[in-house]
């Protein structure tokens, strides 16, 4: 599978589908069940929160969705592929077609400009020059940042780096953002500000909004939560006081 070989995926239909899916690995000499017979799909064009209590699975789980680990048993198809049938360079070509990564930390460049560090992915995926300068700047311009093109991440706040962050994410154009804790390092102001940028891009652009999160503000704002105990879907449906 190459990304050149994926299609798009249309509003409404499965993108992310688990079947009975367990996720178990090695932590010394104990067995840990990470996940257990986990069941959800999700269609193009939702905004999800993943929610849950430390130790639940979440990071698992946020490992799973985004290609970087396999299941132990069960399925995960993306975009009607089946994860587990793949080798690394096909799920490297499946992350990149579909899927752009917010994370908490942020992971930009240090003494690399926005608009270079937001163009590195269509770097690695060979878009030339023009190309890439282009789409940077158009990315950075939906995100607020036109006028930051050049600043370099120690010359923004926290807030326009997270910016950069998500920028970078939808510069390739996926069908699927992936978030872990992205307001996690923010104060509640600039939380608030993130959280609207992802609401207008799910519903403006389509883009499929995915967060792993323990923040019940994030959490409430979204369509729809799957809260995850003990590895295990516990509730799966619309935000609901006390959840």
């Amino acid at each position: 599978m190459s990304a050149e070989d994926a299609d798009s995926i249309a509003i409404g239909e499965p993108l992310m589908e688990l079947t009975d899916l367990h996720r178990t690995f090695m932590m010394g000499d104990e067995e840990v069940r990470a996940l257990r017979g986990v069941n959800f799909t999700i269609t193009k064009g939702e905004y999800v929160c993943i929610i849950g209590p430390s130790g639940s699975g979440k990071s698992t789980m946020m490992y799973v969705l985004g290609c970087l680990d396999t299941p132990s048993q069960g399925s995960y198809r993306l975009a009607g592929y089946e994860v587990a049938e793949l080798d690394d360079p096909e799920l490297a070509a499946l992350r990149n077609r579909y899927i752009g990564f917010v994370f908490q930390a942020f992971n930009l460049i240090p003494r690399t400009t926005t608009v270079d560090n937001v163009a590195l992915p269509l770097r690695y995926a060979g878009v030339g020059v023009r190309e890439r300068r282009k789409r940077a700047e158009e990315a950075l311009t939906r995100v607020g940042l036109g006028h930051r093109l050049d600043h370099t991440p120690d010359r923004l706040s926290g807030g326009e780096r997270q910016r950069v962050a998500i920028a970078r994410a939808i510069v390739t154009k996926p069908e699927l953002l992936l978030c872990d804790e992205p307001t996690g390092n923010l104060d509640s102001r600039v939380g608030a500000e993130i959280t609207k940028l992802f609401e207008d891009l799910n519903s403006e652009l389509g883009v499929t909004v995915v967060i792993v999160t323990h923040d019940p503000n994030l959490a409430k704002r979204a369509k729809r939560n799957i809260k995850l105990v003990d590895g295990q879907v516990v509730y799966d449906g619309p935000p609901q006081e006390g959840r």
